[in-house]
């Protein structure tokens, strides 16, 4: 039998993986609406070294990134890690015929330009977002907003299993704190015994 809690800790990765920020279902052909077009690509470039402004960016393809392609298999995305530090940190959007006005809005707004991201090819029409000096949540909060991505809630049985970790954690930390305490009322013990053995030695010399 699988060991119980290399099997919890095997599921919490799933699930870390299936759930949280950018676990979402992007606007495709079949449900896009007038509000939110279709999403056909993503692309995101940042430098390779986080100062500068690009640590969010970084986080945002490490944290985010990999949910967002696992719910949306079917869309490209697309990463270009460069040497500019004093370049863009850019997330370029992709939709098709054209960009959601949230997603115009954003792009209007700090206004950058990146030369690592493909051209939009023809029926598609792009929106470069600065994410320079974003933090990753914030970058994932600006996506949401200009592409109306659908968040991934949990399901019943995986509710369940996020209550089971949960009460296994809150259990782990009572029973760390449960043996931290037996050692400090060993080393405590141990430190009388010393004493009273220097206590005995003095005597005795007297």
């Amino acid at each position: 039998m699988v060991n119980i809690f290399k099997r919890m800790r095997n599921l919490r990765t799933v699930l870390n993986f299936r759930l949280g920020s950018g676990a979402a279902i992007l606007p495709s052909v079949a449900n896009a609406t007038k509000e939110y077009p279709a999403v056909t690509r993503l692309h995101l470039t940042y430098a390779r070294k986080i100062y500068g402004g690009h640590q969010g960016a970084r986080h945002f393809w490490r944290r985010c990134l990999p949910r967002l392609k696992y719910h949306n298999p079917g869309v490209p995305m697309t990463v270009r890690q460069t040497d500019e530090q004093d370049g863009p940190a850019a997330l370029t959007i992709y939709f098709a015929q054209r960009a959601s006005n949230a997603a115009t809005a954003l792009a209007a707004d700090k206004k950058v330009t990146d030369s690592h991201a493909p051209a939009p090819e023809s029926g598609e029409q792009a929106a470069v977002v600065n994410v320079k000096d974003l933090t990753y949540a914030e970058i994932w909060s600006r996506v949401q907003a200009a592409t109306g991505a659908q968040g991934v809630s949990p399901t019943a049985e995986e509710t369940q299993e996020l209550k089971k970790l949960e009460d296994m954690r809150v259990k782990s930390e009572e029973d760390r704190k449960r043996v931290l305490g037996f050692r400090e009322a060993k080393k405590d013990q141990e430190r009388m015994i010393a004493e009273a053995r220097k206590e005995v030695e003095r005597l005795k010399e007297m």
